[in-house]
């Protein structure tokens, strides 16, 4: 927990706002952070979660947007291809979620230097 002024935050509602994460992206990114290894496609995640497939498509392209996610193509043996993801090393998921609340303190710098000039 995070303690701020009058309350305390969990780092993950922090990271859930820096990122703009709905429940079901937290899941799916809860999912990568779990497992650093592996590539996972969609329909695995899916069915691993227990979430609807279009839940998820929406999840990691959202992360991978984000540059949470790595995609990768894996052509497939009958022809055609699906997208693989892994995440991103914890360093740089931190780096990204650090510089979204650095803006963040820099916008309330802003605001609070213009509050104290109304006086």
């Amino acid at each position: 927990m995070i303690d701020f002024a009058c309350k305390e935050f969990k780092v993950e509602d922090v990271i859930k706002c820096a990122l703009s994460l709905t429940r079901a992206d937290l899941k799916v990114l809860k999912h990568f952070l779990n497992d650093t290894e592996h590539w996972f496609d969609t329909d695995t995640l899916s069915k691993a979660l227990k979430l609807d497939i279009s839940t998820v498509q929406r999840s990691v392209k959202k992360l991978y947007e984000k540059e949470i996610l790595q995609r990768s193509q894996q052509n497939l043996d009958g022809g055609g291809y699906v997208f693989i993801y892994k995440i991103h090393s914890r360093t740089k998921i931190k780096n990204i979620i650090m510089s979204v609340v650095q803006t963040w303190a820099e916008r309330l710098g802003q605001e609070l230097e213009q509050w104290e000039n109304r006086g």
